[in-house]
Protein backbone atom coordinates (compact mmCIF):
# COMPACT_ATOMS: atom_id res chain seq x y z
CA UNK A 1 0.00 0.00 0.00
CA UNK A 2 1.73 3.53 -1.31
CA UNK A 3 3.24 5.48 1.81
CA UNK A 4 2.15 8.43 0.55
CA UNK A 5 -1.31 8.02 0.08
CA UNK A 6 -1.69 6.18 3.54
CA UNK A 7 0.49 9.91 4.55
CA UNK A 8 -2.27 12.14 2.90
CA UNK A 9 -5.21 10.36 4.27
CA UNK A 10 -3.85 10.36 8.15
CA UNK A 11 -3.03 13.88 7.48
CA UNK A 12 -6.63 14.78 6.08
CA UNK A 13 -8.30 12.55 8.55
CA UNK A 14 -6.98 14.17 11.52
CA UNK A 15 -8.10 17.44 10.89
CA UNK A 16 -11.35 16.27 10.39
CA UNK A 17 -11.73 15.01 13.24
CA UNK A 18 -10.33 18.05 15.27
CA UNK A 19 -12.84 20.08 13.43
CA UNK A 20 -16.30 17.81 13.51
CA UNK A 21 -15.15 15.18 16.25
CA UNK A 22 -15.78 12.32 13.23
CA UNK A 23 -14.22 11.32 9.79
CA UNK A 24 -16.48 10.71 6.45
CA UNK A 25 -14.99 8.93 3.29
CA UNK A 26 -16.86 11.41 0.91
CA UNK A 27 -15.06 14.54 3.00
CA UNK A 28 -11.69 12.30 2.64
CA UNK A 29 -11.90 12.47 -0.92
CA UNK A 30 -12.39 16.31 -0.76
CA UNK A 31 -9.68 16.78 0.75
CA UNK A 32 -7.60 14.72 -1.57
CA UNK A 33 -8.48 16.08 -4.28
CA UNK A 34 -10.13 14.08 -5.45
CA UNK A 35 -13.87 15.54 -6.04
CA UNK A 36 -14.60 19.47 -5.50
CA UNK A 37 -16.84 20.08 -3.20
CA UNK A 38 -19.35 21.52 -5.59
CA UNK A 39 -19.64 17.93 -7.15
CA UNK A 40 -20.38 16.50 -3.87
CA UNK A 41 -23.07 19.18 -3.15
CA UNK A 42 -24.70 18.32 -6.92
CA UNK A 43 -24.50 14.42 -5.82
CA UNK A 44 -26.50 15.20 -2.62
CA UNK A 45 -29.18 17.18 -5.09
CA UNK A 46 -29.47 14.32 -6.91
CA UNK A 47 -28.24 15.57 -9.81
CA UNK A 48 -25.98 12.55 -10.86
CA UNK A 49 -25.40 8.83 -8.69
CA UNK A 50 -23.18 6.72 -8.24
CA UNK A 51 -20.41 9.44 -7.49
CA UNK A 52 -17.52 7.75 -8.99
CA UNK A 53 -19.20 9.39 -12.00
CA UNK A 54 -16.84 12.68 -10.66
CA UNK A 55 -14.07 10.41 -9.26
CA UNK A 56 -10.49 10.89 -11.34
CA UNK A 57 -9.67 7.16 -9.71
CA UNK A 58 -10.99 3.34 -10.14
CA UNK A 59 -12.58 1.29 -7.08
CA UNK A 60 -8.78 -0.45 -6.95
CA UNK A 61 -7.85 3.29 -5.56
CA UNK A 62 -11.16 4.09 -3.40
CA UNK A 63 -10.48 0.77 -1.75
CA UNK A 64 -6.71 1.63 -1.12
CA UNK A 65 -7.61 5.17 0.45
CA UNK A 66 -10.37 3.52 2.66
CA UNK A 67 -8.20 0.62 4.01
CA UNK A 68 -6.19 3.82 4.87
CA UNK A 69 -8.53 5.09 6.55
CA UNK A 70 -9.39 1.88 8.21
CA UNK A 71 -6.24 1.60 8.96
CA UNK A 72 -5.55 5.17 11.10
CA UNK A 73 -8.96 5.16 12.16
CA UNK A 74 -8.01 1.82 14.55
CA UNK A 75 -4.52 3.41 15.39
CA UNK A 76 -6.80 6.06 16.91
CA UNK A 77 -9.16 4.30 18.51
CA UNK A 78 -12.07 5.42 16.23
CA UNK A 79 -15.12 3.56 16.10
CA UNK A 80 -17.41 3.16 12.86
CA UNK A 81 -20.95 4.18 12.50
CA UNK A 82 -23.14 3.12 8.87
CA UNK A 83 -24.44 6.49 7.82
CA UNK A 84 -27.61 6.62 5.04
CA UNK A 85 -27.11 9.05 2.27
CA UNK A 86 -30.50 10.60 0.66
CA UNK A 87 -31.01 12.70 -2.30
CA UNK A 88 -32.31 16.42 -1.67
CA UNK A 89 -34.97 15.34 -3.79
CA UNK A 90 -39.11 15.30 -3.46
CA UNK A 91 -38.73 11.26 -3.89
CA UNK A 92 -35.72 11.23 -1.15
CA UNK A 93 -33.95 8.39 -2.86
CA UNK A 94 -30.90 6.57 -1.78
CA UNK A 95 -27.93 7.55 -3.06
CA UNK A 96 -24.83 5.37 -4.78
CA UNK A 97 -20.88 6.08 -4.22
CA UNK A 98 -20.46 2.90 -6.14
CA UNK A 99 -22.11 0.42 -7.65
CA UNK A 100 -20.05 -2.21 -5.97
CA UNK A 101 -22.10 -3.18 -2.98
CA UNK A 102 -19.33 -3.90 -0.78
CA UNK A 103 -17.05 -1.00 -1.64
CA UNK A 104 -20.32 1.16 -1.32
CA UNK A 105 -20.93 0.25 2.07
CA UNK A 106 -17.49 1.07 3.24
CA UNK A 107 -17.69 5.00 1.35
CA UNK A 108 -20.86 5.06 3.78
CA UNK A 109 -19.01 3.85 7.44
CA UNK A 110 -17.99 7.12 9.12
CA UNK A 111 -15.37 6.65 11.84
CA UNK A 112 -16.71 8.68 14.97
CA UNK A 113 -14.21 10.23 17.81
CA UNK A 114 -13.58 7.78 21.12
CA UNK A 115 -14.31 11.02 22.85
CA UNK A 116 -17.71 11.41 21.88
CA UNK A 117 -20.53 10.50 25.14
CA UNK A 118 -23.21 7.98 24.32
CA UNK A 119 -25.51 11.11 23.92
CA UNK A 120 -23.66 12.82 21.44
CA UNK A 121 -22.79 9.59 19.49
CA UNK A 122 -26.73 9.61 18.88
CA UNK A 123 -27.24 13.17 17.96
CA UNK A 124 -24.49 12.73 15.82
CA UNK A 125 -26.09 9.75 14.31
CA UNK A 126 -29.33 11.47 13.65
CA UNK A 127 -28.17 14.31 12.58
CA UNK A 128 -25.62 12.46 9.82
CA UNK A 129 -28.97 10.15 8.46
CA UNK A 130 -31.41 12.61 8.18
CA UNK A 131 -32.55 13.85 5.06
CA UNK A 132 -31.01 17.03 3.13
CA UNK A 133 -33.04 19.80 2.53
CA UNK A 134 -34.87 20.40 -0.48
CA UNK A 135 -33.09 22.59 -2.87
CA UNK A 136 -33.74 24.54 -5.62
CA UNK A 137 -30.80 27.28 -7.32
CA UNK A 138 -30.47 30.35 -8.92
CA UNK A 139 -30.19 30.16 -12.30
CA UNK A 140 -26.78 31.27 -14.15
CA UNK A 141 -27.97 31.19 -18.05
CA UNK A 142 -31.26 30.38 -20.16
CA UNK A 143 -32.75 27.28 -19.17
CA UNK A 144 -36.21 25.31 -20.12
CA UNK A 145 -38.21 23.11 -17.83
CA UNK A 146 -38.06 19.32 -18.32
CA UNK A 147 -41.85 20.02 -17.36
CA UNK A 148 -43.78 22.37 -19.20
CA UNK A 149 -41.33 22.95 -21.34
CA UNK A 150 -41.61 26.54 -21.08
CA UNK A 151 -38.26 28.49 -21.24
CA UNK A 152 -36.79 30.09 -18.21
CA UNK A 153 -33.99 33.06 -17.82
CA UNK A 154 -30.98 33.57 -15.93
CA UNK A 155 -31.89 33.77 -11.83
CA UNK A 156 -35.01 32.06 -11.67
CA UNK A 157 -35.30 29.54 -8.98
CA UNK A 158 -35.22 26.24 -10.39
CA UNK A 159 -35.47 22.62 -8.97
CA UNK A 160 -31.66 21.09 -10.20
CA UNK A 161 -33.56 17.37 -10.80
CA UNK A 162 -34.80 17.62 -14.39
CA UNK A 163 -34.64 21.01 -14.25
CA UNK A 164 -38.35 22.13 -13.05
CA UNK A 165 -39.82 25.39 -12.79
CA UNK A 166 -41.78 26.31 -8.93
CA UNK A 167 -44.91 25.84 -10.36
CA UNK A 168 -43.82 22.13 -11.91
CA UNK A 169 -41.95 21.59 -8.52
CA UNK A 170 -44.98 22.36 -6.62
CA UNK A 171 -42.79 24.81 -4.66
CA UNK A 172 -45.01 27.77 -6.46
CA UNK A 173 -47.14 28.81 -3.26
CA UNK A 174 -44.37 29.43 -1.22
CA UNK A 175 -42.59 32.72 -0.64
CA UNK A 176 -38.70 33.95 -0.55
CA UNK A 177 -37.27 34.69 2.52
CA UNK A 178 -33.80 36.04 1.79
CA UNK A 179 -30.63 35.37 3.82
CA UNK A 180 -29.47 37.59 6.41
CA UNK A 181 -31.93 37.27 9.40
CA UNK A 182 -30.76 33.89 11.70
CA UNK A 183 -33.50 34.21 13.93
CA UNK A 184 -36.42 35.11 11.39
CA UNK A 185 -34.61 31.52 8.92
CA UNK A 186 -35.21 29.68 12.32
CA UNK A 187 -38.42 30.12 12.95
CA UNK A 188 -39.92 30.23 9.89
CA UNK A 189 -38.48 27.18 9.16
CA UNK A 190 -40.02 25.68 12.23
CA UNK A 191 -43.46 27.01 11.38
CA UNK A 192 -43.89 26.27 7.59
CA UNK A 193 -44.82 22.74 6.65
CA UNK A 194 -42.70 22.78 3.79
CA UNK A 195 -39.31 24.62 3.59
CA UNK A 196 -36.82 24.67 0.73
CA UNK A 197 -33.39 26.13 0.58
CA UNK A 198 -32.30 28.63 -1.77
CA UNK A 199 -28.56 28.49 -3.39
CA UNK A 200 -27.12 29.94 -5.65
CA UNK A 201 -23.27 28.61 -7.20
CA UNK A 202 -20.19 30.79 -6.94
CA UNK A 203 -18.25 30.28 -9.63
CA UNK A 204 -15.39 31.85 -8.38
CA UNK A 205 -15.68 29.73 -5.14
CA UNK A 206 -16.61 26.68 -6.47
CA UNK A 207 -19.42 25.96 -3.81
CA UNK A 208 -23.00 26.14 -3.34
CA UNK A 209 -24.03 29.35 -1.10
CA UNK A 210 -27.02 30.15 0.56
CA UNK A 211 -29.55 32.69 -0.75
CA UNK A 212 -32.20 32.18 1.68
CA UNK A 213 -35.41 30.12 2.20
CA UNK A 214 -38.92 29.43 0.56
CA UNK A 215 -41.52 28.64 3.48
CA UNK A 216 -45.43 29.22 3.18
CA UNK A 217 -46.83 33.42 3.34
CA UNK A 218 -48.56 32.57 6.51
CA UNK A 219 -45.66 30.82 8.76
CA UNK A 220 -43.46 34.01 7.61
CA UNK A 221 -46.25 35.98 9.37
CA UNK A 222 -45.96 33.85 12.53
CA UNK A 223 -42.06 34.50 12.54
CA UNK A 224 -42.19 37.75 12.29
CA UNK A 225 -44.28 38.22 15.07
CA UNK A 226 -42.16 35.93 16.96
CA UNK A 227 -38.98 37.99 16.33
CA UNK A 228 -41.11 41.22 17.32
CA UNK A 229 -41.71 39.86 20.50
CA UNK A 230 -38.20 39.42 21.76
CA UNK A 231 -36.53 41.43 20.01
CA UNK A 232 -35.10 43.10 22.68
CA UNK A 233 -33.62 40.03 24.52
CA UNK A 234 -31.88 38.75 21.19
CA UNK A 235 -30.15 42.28 20.81
CA UNK A 236 -28.03 42.03 24.24
CA UNK A 237 -27.22 38.42 22.94
CA UNK A 238 -25.92 39.12 20.21
CA UNK A 239 -23.71 41.64 21.56
CA UNK A 240 -22.02 38.94 24.11
CA UNK A 241 -21.86 36.60 21.18
CA UNK A 242 -20.09 39.42 19.37
CA UNK A 243 -17.93 39.92 22.38
CA UNK A 244 -17.12 35.83 22.74
CA UNK A 245 -15.86 35.85 19.07
CA UNK A 246 -13.52 38.65 19.08
CA UNK A 247 -11.33 37.11 21.78
CA UNK A 248 -12.28 33.68 20.39
CA UNK A 249 -10.69 35.62 16.85
CA UNK A 250 -7.31 36.80 18.82
CA UNK A 251 -6.72 33.16 20.61
CA UNK A 252 -7.14 31.29 17.17
CA UNK A 253 -4.43 34.28 15.58
CA UNK A 254 -2.52 33.77 18.10
CA UNK A 255 -2.15 29.77 18.27
CA UNK A 256 -1.88 30.15 13.83
CA UNK A 257 1.22 32.91 14.75
CA UNK A 258 2.89 29.88 17.03
CA UNK A 259 1.81 27.00 14.41
CA UNK A 260 4.06 29.57 11.50
CA UNK A 261 6.96 29.90 14.12
CA UNK A 262 7.20 26.58 14.79
CA UNK A 263 7.23 25.70 11.27
CA UNK A 264 8.81 28.53 9.89
CA UNK A 265 11.42 29.73 12.97
CA UNK A 266 13.43 32.27 11.30
CA UNK A 267 9.73 34.28 10.33
CA UNK A 268 9.79 37.70 12.32
CA UNK A 269 6.92 37.37 14.94
CA UNK A 270 5.23 40.31 13.57
CA UNK A 271 4.88 39.05 10.09
CA UNK A 272 3.85 35.96 11.70
CA UNK A 273 1.68 37.45 13.40
CA UNK A 274 0.33 39.76 10.21
CA UNK A 275 0.52 36.50 8.27
CA UNK A 276 -1.92 35.08 11.14
CA UNK A 277 -4.59 37.67 11.23
CA UNK A 278 -4.86 38.03 7.10
CA UNK A 279 -5.17 34.42 7.02
CA UNK A 280 -8.29 33.56 9.82
CA UNK A 281 -10.18 36.66 9.56
CA UNK A 282 -13.53 35.66 10.11
CA UNK A 283 -15.87 35.72 6.86
CA UNK A 284 -12.85 35.66 4.46
CA UNK A 285 -13.00 32.83 3.21
CA UNK A 286 -9.16 32.27 3.54
CA UNK A 287 -6.92 29.35 4.04
CA UNK A 288 -6.81 30.17 8.00
CA UNK A 289 -10.68 30.01 7.76
CA UNK A 290 -10.81 26.43 6.67
CA UNK A 291 -11.78 23.15 8.40
CA UNK A 292 -8.23 22.58 8.11
CA UNK A 293 -6.62 26.21 9.15
CA UNK A 294 -8.61 26.10 12.26
CA UNK A 295 -7.15 22.46 13.13
CA UNK A 296 -4.03 24.11 12.47
CA UNK A 297 -2.98 21.65 10.24
CA UNK A 298 0.57 22.19 8.86
CA UNK A 299 -0.72 22.48 5.12
CA UNK A 300 -2.77 25.67 6.13
CA UNK A 301 -0.34 27.09 7.84
CA UNK A 302 2.15 26.48 5.14
CA UNK A 303 0.30 27.44 2.52
CA UNK A 304 -1.04 30.86 4.24
CA UNK A 305 2.89 31.73 4.84
CA UNK A 306 3.33 30.71 0.58
CA UNK A 307 0.65 33.29 -0.38
CA UNK A 308 1.93 36.22 1.93
CA UNK A 309 5.33 35.63 0.78
CA UNK A 310 4.37 36.09 -2.67
CA UNK A 311 2.27 38.81 -2.67
CA UNK A 312 4.66 40.60 -0.36
CA UNK A 313 8.21 39.94 -0.95
CA UNK A 314 8.35 39.14 -4.69
CA UNK A 315 7.18 41.15 -7.77
CA UNK A 316 4.14 38.64 -8.60
CA UNK A 317 1.53 41.66 -7.69
CA UNK A 318 2.92 43.15 -10.65
CA UNK A 319 3.44 40.99 -13.07
CA UNK A 320 -0.08 39.86 -12.93
CA UNK A 321 -0.86 44.13 -13.36
CA UNK A 322 1.60 44.10 -16.50
CA UNK A 323 -0.85 40.80 -18.06
CA UNK A 324 1.18 37.54 -17.02
CA UNK A 325 -0.64 34.82 -17.06
CA UNK A 326 -1.02 33.35 -13.26
CA UNK A 327 0.44 30.12 -14.26
CA UNK A 328 3.29 31.84 -16.06
CA UNK A 329 3.48 34.55 -12.95
CA UNK A 330 3.90 32.10 -10.35
CA UNK A 331 6.49 29.52 -11.80
CA UNK A 332 8.75 33.03 -12.53
CA UNK A 333 8.87 34.10 -8.93
CA UNK A 334 9.31 30.45 -7.57
CA UNK A 335 13.19 31.20 -6.72
CA UNK A 336 12.46 34.41 -4.65
CA UNK A 337 9.64 32.36 -3.07
CA UNK A 338 12.38 29.24 -2.15
CA UNK A 339 14.74 31.60 -1.47
CA UNK A 340 12.54 33.47 1.34
CA UNK A 341 10.89 30.17 2.79
CA UNK A 342 14.64 28.55 2.96
CA UNK A 343 15.90 31.52 4.97
CA UNK A 344 12.45 31.28 7.20
CA UNK A 345 12.96 27.80 8.18
CA UNK A 346 16.66 28.10 9.70
CA UNK A 347 16.31 29.14 13.27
Amino acid sequence: MGGKLRGRVASVAAASLAQRKYVAPVEVFVSLGWVPAHRVEAWRQGRFSPLTEALPVDNERITEALRCLHDWAKENGLTPAGTTYTAATRDRRDLRFTDDDTLDALCRTHWLSADLSDKQRARLAERQNKAPDLTVNTADRAWSCAGCGDPGEPGDLVLPAGPLCLTCADFDHLVLLPAGNAALSRRARRESTLCVLVQRFNRRRKRYERQGILVEADALDRAERQCLADEDVRARRRERDAQRRAVQDVEFQAAFAAGIQQLYPGCPAERAHLIAEHAGTRGSGRVGRSAAGRALDENAVRLAVIASVRHLDTAYDRMLMDGVPRAEARERIRPDLDRVLARWQRA
